[in-house]
């Protein structure tokens, strides 16, 4: 009976594995056909289809290419040569996939600025960039005009709505525009080698760093998806992610799009909202992060959660003791949970629906993946080696850093890293296995078992996942050492039960009295929601090793329990703004009784 369960097991993965690797097998560096080499196929075999549905409105294939081909012609009409940048500030709407496909068509580079956003990290995402061109909306041009003085280049500004100041209007300009593709001798010379997009990434340490994602990358997400969920031509997917990050924006497009299925977007998640959405609009499948799933699994239960016609749900980051309450409660046949990097050379997949599993690399097919773990030091942080100078993989249920091997030869493993060189090559390892050979270093511990498994344990350093965001602490100290009378700030994160990820807390060491209404402000002013610490606690002094860094795992033992914490301990109330953590509020806290 196990024997045949295994059995079972092993084809229902290998069908999967073998779908994917069919659809990205013809990709490579020096190919001439790009990403929207393979959205145009898309369009000339279901040019009638419906394609995308937002707000009301939905359009064909044809009518998304019409749109993304006069975005290619209005950058031709600012002279935008090939490789040059034009900067997309926006949330989710009709006009956001329309406008990378269309600027890719002429080899112009998207840079994806999360909407999110605000001050110097978004002057910050802006200036490394280069771009001398932001799109922007209603929504986000007033905060764009709030980080203007902060750029280091002058950037034209063009709104998708009435213009003011020196504001362009976009929606004008598009009129005069051809709906008829740019011819492709544009992007002669062109191969999958070059960027197409920037994708941001907190990275572990500092300011948001862009990641190049080629044509080749952009088609790995986008195929690999496209053959990993099976999706057909009948399929519509749900998409409530921001497609400003690979997830939602190439992941699940590319389920969707290049099967000839349809995109039901929303500007942003609702959990009131999800079931109804998904039953009216006859939706099969949708794409997750794990916080998401936990908003769905604590909300109040709703009539349209079991009716629906979903078939799937994939995406990453699906704790495992949500899984099976998310499978159950909402009858979800099939969940697929991937693991990847938007800068790395890692992925995987866990096709057969192992609960907890975030991919599976069976001992039969090792060879033909490039991913290991290694052992690894967390105090030191950094890699162990043996004697011979080389790094000790991990046995089976031993935690270690999950690393991918990097070559030329293969678009699957190839590294593509940042704009910034030099953080490109801090992720890569050098004389892991063998003298010589490279390696890219994931910055992520995971585990794996006797059968192949993958399990997700943290990540390494200075960076914690809040809200499904990377938080940098470094990035959330400075900014809370810029608020008068904070000397000190110290930031990690903590264990909330219930909670994905870890919840910010900020140990500050203050001169004078600490004025919370005022602190908060400055706080809601600085930092991105998911970004500002849940808990503070204020501190005489930091405790730091003797090469003077700030020891941080006493702090996280402590926690945020008033019962094990000296001195003032405050809490971020969403309706009142810091409050001081009593007990009461600790248990209520505990007890799941207030949202966070």
């Amino acid at each position: 009976m196990r024997l045949n369960a295994r059995i079972k097991r092993d084809w229902r993965f290998w069908k999967g594995l073998s779908r994917t690797l069919k659809r990205v097998k013809t990709i490579a560096r020096d190919s001439d056909n790009l990403i929207c080499d393979d959205l145009q196929a898309a369009v000339d075999q279901w040019r009638g289809n419906p394609a995308m549905t937002f707000e009301g409105r939905t359009v064909t294939y044809g009518e998304l290419d019409a749109m993304a081909n006069r975005y290619a012609h209005w950058a031709k009409g600012l002279n935008l040569r090939r490789g040059q940048t034009v900067a997309l500030f926006m949330p989710n709407r009709m006009e956001y996939f329309a406008v990378w496909y269309g600027l890719s068509k002429v080899g112009v580079v998207t840079a994806l600025i999360n909407n999110q956003l605000s001050g110097p990290t978004l002057a910050h995402c802006l200036n490394i960039a280069g771009a001398s061109h932001v799109i922007v909306d209603r929504e986000t041009s007033p905060v764009f005009e709030q980080a203007k003085g902060l750029l280091e280049r002058p950037m034209q500004q063009w709104i998708l709505g009435p213009a003011h100041g020196d504001q362009r209007d976009l929606v004008q300009a598009l009129k005069s525009c051809s709906q008829l593709p740019p011819d492709r001798s544009v992007r002669e010379d062109m191969t999958a080698g070059d960027t197409a997009l920037l994708i941001y990434t907190s990275g572990t340490t500092g300011m948001p760093k862009a990641a190049r994602i080629t044509h080749m990358r952009a088609q790995l997400y986008m195929r690999g998806f496209a053959g990993s969920t099976g999706a057909t031509a009948k399929d519509r997917v749900y998409v409530t992610l921001p497609l400003y990050h690979a997830t939602g924006g190439l992941c699940a497009l590319g389920a969707a799009f290049l099967n000839g299925g349809s995109v039901v977007l929303r500007r942003k998640f609702s959990a009131s909202h999800f079931w109804p959405e998904i039953v009216e609009q006859g939706c099969t499948m949708f794409v997750y992060i794990g916080e998401l799933c936990r908003y769905l699994v604590n909300h109040d239960p709703d009539d349209d959660e079991t009716r629906h016609k979903i078939r799937m749900a994939f995406g990453n980051g699906l704790r495992p003791d949500i899984w099976p309450t998310l499978k159950q409660r909402f009858r979800i046949p099939e969940i697929l949970e991937f693991y990847g990097s938007t800068e790395g050379n890692v992925s995987m997949f866990n096709f057969d629906g192992r609960e907890g599993a975030i991919g599976r690399i069976p001992k039969w097919l090792r060879k033909r993946f490039n991913a290991r773990l290694v052992q690894y030091d967390v105090e030191r942080e950094e890699v162990v080696r043996g004697t011979d100078g080389l790094c000790i993989e991990c046995g089976p249920g031993q935690v270690g850093q999950c690393v991918g091997m990097i070559s030329g030869g293969d678009a699957r493993s190839e590294y593509s890293g940042y704009l910034d060189k030099a953080a490109s090559e801090k992720k890569v390892l050098q004389n892991v296995f063998a003298r010589g050979d490279a390696w890219f270093a994931t910055g992520d511990l995971m585990k794996q078992d006797a059968d192949g498994y993958f399990y997700f344990v943290d990540r390494i350093g200075d960076t914690f996942r809040w809200k499904g965001e990377n938080v940098s602490t470094n990035e959330v100290a400075e900014r809370l050492q810029a608020f008068p009378g904070v000397e000190q700030a110290n930031i990690y994160g903590v264990q909330v039960d219930g909670a994905d990820g870890r919840a910010g807390m900020a140990a500050l060491v203050v001169d004078g009295a600490f004025d919370a209404k005022a602190f908060g402000d400055h706080v809601a002013r600085e930092l991105p929601a998911y970004a500002q610490p849940l808990f503070v606690r204020i501190l005489p002094a930091l405790d730091t090793t003797g090469t003077f860094k700030i020891r941080k795992m006493d702090l996280v033992a402590d926690g945020y329990d008033p019962a094990k914490i000296k001195g003032p301990l405050f809490f971020h109330d969403p309706r009142k703004g810091y409050v001081k953590l009593t007990k009461s509020v600790f248990d209520r806290l505990t007890a799941g009784a207030i949202k966070i």
